[in-house]
């Protein structure tokens, strides 16, 4: 359960965070203000977008790496009960032989069929 809780928050955070990153204007944004676009920078305040985005997409991005680390550590650490193996390389090195899923559909060969048999 507390998996898919962080693996939901770490989608949402991520979501997040390229929406923030599209949102901020690069360096050559401020040519603008020079041709008419002056008011660009008054919807947060005198100093502008830079210093709330900044904190926003830094605090997004520090939660990111957080659930990031905590996802790798829960699937790395699953405890199995039964202690069976988790790869095809110890499937490989233990000798035992995991049956497949899908079964294995096998039709007999006639010994009488003939080329005309055979559809095209």
């Amino acid at each position: 359960m507390s998996f898919q809780l962080i693996l939901i928050i770490h989608i949402l955070l991520a979501l997040g965070l390229i929406a923030l990153i599209l949102m901020q204007h690069g360096k050559g944004a401020d040519a603008g203000a020079a041709f008419g676009a002056g008011a660009s920078g008054s919807v947060f305040g005198a100093r502008g977008a830079n210093s709330f985005l900044y904190k926003l997409t830094a605090s997004l991005a520090f939660g990111f790496f957080l659930t990031s680390l905590t996802l790798a550590y829960l699937a790395t650490n699953d405890s199995s009960v039964n202690n069976e193996p988790t790869s095809i390389m110890e499937q490989v090195t233990t000798g035992e032989v995991v049956p497949s899923d899908v079964p294995m559909i096998v039709t007999p060969i006639s010994t009488g069929s003939d080329i005309s048999d055979i559809p095209n």
